[in-house]
């Protein structure tokens, strides 16, 4: 009898211990139902969420008695505890505040960011929901002391404390801990092809240097994203969202907007989901006809050159024409002095006529995770890929056509570590260079040496016959451009499509590409073996890039370029005084296999002051670095304005053309043609500003090697009555600034040992290389920020920042060099709005001011205006269908704006739409 009795007895164990059920309602204080609060069981990851009813159930294979643990973004988190196998529980959420929010980026570590050791920046659920912004991306722009740069309607890029371009090499975005960077092209990829709205958990922002956590690149700030986890967010959601734009080059069109996000837990051991977002709309036009060479001047100049229009990049001295006209039979001598001493350029064809602005993205992500112990260690798979069509700004305006990126990640992780690789895999589809298109396409009708012989030979003729200069130039440009290719007609879109299709800059503007970047990093922490010493964390990393361009961008000719680099790191962290005063220090060693090692310490301090700890001060220094990126290193790229050779020691000689010289130059020589490696640009060159200033002199470039900069900053956070105050400064020292510098190579001499360099100057004999060193100057910058939020008229939230940047650089002291700061010196946002105006009733008001500004790039130089900017949205929840319905628009002023030189303008959005059952 006794082994049946504790069978019997064992099964009745098993039964109970599988049948503990909570069940429980959440509200706020106004007894207004809470969605998507996290209930989770102490001590393990069994958990579940609450409806949009506020409700949940959770069964538990565990006998009470136990504790779970309530807790949202915006509310203080409560603990529970469970006595009963069937316990109801009924919670009603103490609102917190944004300090109360907890992030992890700053530290590695969970933390509250009000005892961040540095500034950090979060954007959660709730600000996700309540953005006024079309999407969840754009409105990061709203978030103290950011900048969002738009390229084009999908493509946006965000940066901090200056320095920036659309390629913003200086700061890092991880989404679920990925690099979401283009492997050759360097630019952010933003949300292009990134995270789906539904399925974003929170975003953390840390502006300034990282490194000494996160290594090389992180260095003017880092963006994380991090996902729903499908063991905690289960369930389906979607949206869908439709609305127009509406700009004064474009019109008013159309954008449509979906997605769905698809989670279940099958068991506490595993977990798996599935997402998809479509957007297809129409891009911002560009249609500015500013000359970029001489602001002020028409069209009807002969060196004419448009800021969007492209082909008339491609000029010369129309006098030395002439002389070659002579030399070849087809003039008479002394018909040459005729032509003026100037440059002429070839017509060109606006944007709009090479590329159909259509914006598209299409991105599908799935991962599956598992738990084998069914407790915090979890391993995980996670694959995702994007397609999209967009306008970027770089170099030049390259319109991407289905281009297609994938990454795949592998990670195993619990409360103590994380070991994940990853793999990014691009491939640039269809795109090409709007710039090299128009060029090929004036090319493929009537070659440049033609053109340029028509023009002379007009100009010569309309002279003889009486007309002044200005006649002569129209009447020349009118009879080298008869039979010109018109757009729309059959034979510019034949000579659209082979050019756009042809990957040789010299006929043709697709660039190919499939690099890949592989990357492995971990992280241990060891507290719950030391928490009486200290914190202490370990990690590193491993990347290596594989360019394959097949010679379009990179000189790999003959097979894909490979180099890797590598990182260790440490981090103590100790609290002192009665947990008052937290002490951080870390520091970490990276290695490329191209450069020197490098170190990066940081060391930082918080000191919570006050009898009830709400005041909160720090004080940091660390330094940072970054290498030179992949087109730093290794580009070798005729851009048509100058030549970009990438300064790595081994891609010097591997960069070779050439070059047609003039009659004088042949004469020289002895040769018709000139052999050039882009060495001469680094060791037998002039600088374009001694040229200029008609005292030419040798160049000063060295190669190029890595940027560094050494960052002090303090801060505040706190409360102060019914205010929050969070407020930082900072001072950025820069040492070895990395940036482009513009050289002129003589086709023949030796620069500064023979007058045949000059000569070569003097017949046009030279060509412009864009080089990749380091500034000798300092370069300096410092600023900070203020945010205040507060509750007025009850409960109606009222935020509003203000950022102030700066850069201290004497431009006399290396006249050649460019910082590109591109920041405005003063902005200011603020926000209005309430959650729950009246019952489900909700709506947000944002406004951006900022102040003009100078742009600097590789595409054009020019100012941006100060613009200010209002957004609205107004929502209202649907309970019985667990739902959301939101109408909202952007730049309600309409007064159309840009954030850079040379994009399109920014017009206005409108939009509606419904999301259910997003938790």
């Amino acid at each position: 009898m006794k082994i049946p009795l504790a069978l019997l007895f064992f099964l009745f164990f098993i039964t109970s211990y599988s049948q503990t059920t909570i069940s429980g309602n959440v509200v706020d204080k106004d007894n207004v139902p809470v969605l998507g609060v996290n209930v989770l069981v102490l001590g393990t990851s069994v958990g579940t969420v609450t409806d949009f009813d506020g409700k949940f159930n959770l069964r538990v294979e565990q006998t009470p008695p136990f504790t779970i643990e309530i807790s949202n973004v915006g509310y203080e988190t409560q603990t529970v505890r469970i006595t009963s196998v069937n316990q109801e529980v009924n919670v009603t959420m103490v609102e917190g505040t944004s300090l109360d929010e907890i992030v992890v980026s700053a530290s590695r570590t969970p933390e509250r960011i009000f005892e961040s050791p540095v500034t950090v920046e979060r954007f959660g659920l709730k600000e996700i929901r309540n953005t006024t912004a079309a999407s969840f991306y754009a409105g990061l722009e709203n978030l103290k002391g950011v900048d969002v740069n738009t390229s084009s309607l999908t493509f946006q890029s965000v940066n901090t404390r200056g320095f920036a371009t659309f390629a913003n090499t200086r700061f890092v975005q991880l989404v679920d801990g990925m690099d979401n960077s283009s492997p050759a092209l360097n630019f952010v990829l933003g949300n292009l092809l990134g995270m789906t709205e539904l399925d974003v958990r929170s975003i953390e922002l840390l502006p300034g240097a990282s490194s000494a956590l996160y290594g090389a690149n992180a260095f003017n700030g880092i963006l994380f994203m991090q996902s729903k986890n499908p063991f905690d967010f289960p369930g389906i959601s979607a949206y869908y969202k439709q609305g127009l734009t509406s700009q004064d080059a474009a019109g008013t069109n159309p954008f449509y907007d979906l997605g769905i996000r698809a989670a279940h837990k099958f068991s506490d051991k595993l977990a798996a989901k599935v997402n998809f977002a479509y957007f297809q709309g129409t891009d911002w036009h560009a249609v500015s006809e500013e000359d970029v060479l001489l602001p002020g001047r028409d069209r009807s100049h002969p060196n004419y050159d448009g800021l969007n229009i492209y082909g008339d990049e491609v000029s010369t001295n129309i006098r030395g024409v002439g002389q070659a006209l002579v030399s070849l039979g087809r003039i008479p001598a002394g018909a040459e002095n005729l032509l003026p001493n100037a440059s002429v350029s070839r017509t060109g064809y606006l944007e709009p006529a090479l590329t159909d602005y259509n914006a598209e993205s299409i991105k599908l992500d799935a991962a599956i995770h598992y738990r084998p112990f069914a407790d915090d260690l979890e391993i995980s798979y996670v694959g995702k890929a994007g397609w999209g069509s967009t306008i970027y700004q770089g170099l030049n305006r390259y319109a991407l056509k289905d281009f297609f990126l994938q990454q795949h990640k592998i990670e195993v992780q619990n409360a103590n570590f994380f070991v994940r690789g990853y793999i990014t895999d691009e491939d640039a589809g269809d795109s090409y260079d709007t710039r090299f298109t128009a060029i090929n396409i004036n090319r493929t009708w009537k070659s440049d040496q033609q053109w340029f012989g028509e023009y002379a030979g007009a100009f010569i003729t309309s002279t003889l016959q009486g007309a002044g200069t200005e006649q002569a130039h129209a009447i020349a440009r009118q009879t080298a451009d008869t039979g010109r290719l018109e757009p729309g007609s059959t034979e510019f879109q034949n000579a659209f499509n082979e050019v756009t299709t042809d990957p040789d800059l010299a006929t043709g503007s697709q660039f190919k590409d499939a690099s890949q970047l592989r990357h492995a990093d971990a992280n241990y922490n060891f507290t719950h073996l030391t928490e009486d010493i200290a914190e202490i964390q370990v990690g590193g990393s491993y990347r290596q890039y594989r360019l394959n361009s097949f010679g379009t961008i990179f000189t790999d000719y003959d097979g894909p370029i490979s180099y890797s680099e590598y990182g260790i790191y440490t981090q103590l962290q100790k609290k002192l005084l009665e947990e008052r005063l937290k002490l951080t220090g870390s520091i970490r060693y990276d290695k490329s296999e191209l450069f020197e090692g490098n170190f990066s310490p940081r060391l930082s301090l918080a000191y919570t002051a006050g009898v009830s700890r709400s005041h909160n001060f720090r004080a940091s220094v660390q330094t940072g670095f970054r290498y030179p990126t992949t087109q730093d290193l290794f580009i070798g790229l005729d851009a048509g304005r100058a030549i970009l050779v990438g300064s790595a020691e081994a891609n010097l000689d591997r960069y070779v053309r050439t070059f047609p010289l003039s009659g004088a130059g042949a004469a020289v020589t002895g040769s018709p043609t000139a052999t050039i490696t882009g060495r001469a640009a680094y060791e037998n060159s002039f600088s374009l500003n001694s040229v200029q200033s008609g005292a030419p002199q040798a160049a000063d470039v060295d190669i190029v090697k890595p940027e560094q900069v050494t960052a002090y900053e303090v801060g505040y956070r706190g409360r102060a009555g019914r205010f929050i105050v969070d407020l930082n400064a900072y001072y950025n020292g820069y040492k070895d600034f990395i940036s482009n510098e513009t050289v002129l190579v003589p086709l023949y001499g030796t620069v500064g040992d023979n007058a045949q360099s000059l000569l070569a100057l003097q017949q046009g004999d030279f060509k412009a290389f864009q080089t990749y060193t380091n500034s000798p100057a300092d370069v300096k910058s410092f600023g900070g920020s203020i945010g205040i939020t507060t509750k007025v008229f009850g409960n109606y939230d009222l935020d509003g920042n203000y950022t102030y940047a700066e850069q201290d650089f004497d431009q006399s002291s290396a006249p050649d060099f460019r910082t590109a700061f591109n920041t405005p010196k003063h902005k200011v946002k603020f926000s209005f709005g309430n959650t729950e105006v009246y019952e489900n009733l909700g709506f947000n008001i944002n406004y951006r001011w900022s102040d003009a500004y100078f742009w600097q790039a590789t595409f054009a130089d020019g100012k941006v205006p100060s613009f200010s900017v209002f957004d609205a949205q107004v929502n209202y929840k649907l309970p019985s269908i667990n739902s959301m319905l939101k109408l909202g628009a952007t730049n309600l002023g309409g007064k159309e704006y840009y954030t850079a030189y040379g994009t399109g303008l920014i017009g206005q959005q409108y939009y509606l739409s419904l999301t259910f059952n997003n938790f």
